[in-house]
């Protein structure tokens, strides 16, 4: 049975979903390809991959936290866990186009399709989908939209730059 609970990110509301042990979804309320709450799923913030999974987004909104260690069960196809599998390897602050995401993943040349797989990402923040962008260095899609994308980076961003400038 699925468990759910919300939280109120500076960026809106998310809807964090697990299933026994394991985190299975971050969603903002009303972003593009998030599940309807089911009437099986049992609202319960304290059932532990919740939890779990709201203090770490807190922290990592507070700009405390760079990498989750939470238990993750990423529903997809083989190639979609690739490519989430592949996202989960790009690092607190940097940034990589869809075509260096592909090549992660083991598919190089497939960037529309590592693309579509990543706007599927089920688990949002934590599986990061927002650190990739345009070869260009433009933003493109995002399910949560681009102004949270935009946000999640620039918070990334400057908590990157004061880390670095703390360790010279």
């Amino acid at each position: 049975m699925k468990t759910y609970g919300s939280f109120e990110s500076p960026l809106g509301r998310l809807i964090v979903v697990a299933d026994g042990d394991a985190l299975r979804g971050v969603h903002f309320v009303g972003q593009k390809y998030a599940p309807p709450i089911d009437h099986d799923w049992r609202e319960n913030p304290e059932c532990r991959p919740v939890r779990e999974s709201i203090e770490q987004l807190a922290e990592y909104f507070a700009g405390v936290r760079r990498d989750f260690t939470l238990p993750l069960a990423l529903d997809g196809t083989a190639f979609q866990r690739e490519v989430w599998k592949a996202l989960l390897s790009v690092r607190y602050g940097e940034t990589l186009s869809y075509s260096e995401l592909a090549e992660r993943a083991g598919y190089p040349g497939c960037a529309r399709a590592a693309g579509a797989a990543n706007g599927r990402n089920p688990i949002a923040i934590i599986v990061p989908c927002h650190r990739i962008i345009g070869a260009d260095g433009s933003l493109t899609g995002y399910a949560g939209g681009l102004e949270r994308k935009r946000a999640l980076l620039e918070l990334e961003s400057r908590k990157a730059q004061l880390g670095l400038a703390l360790a010279t």
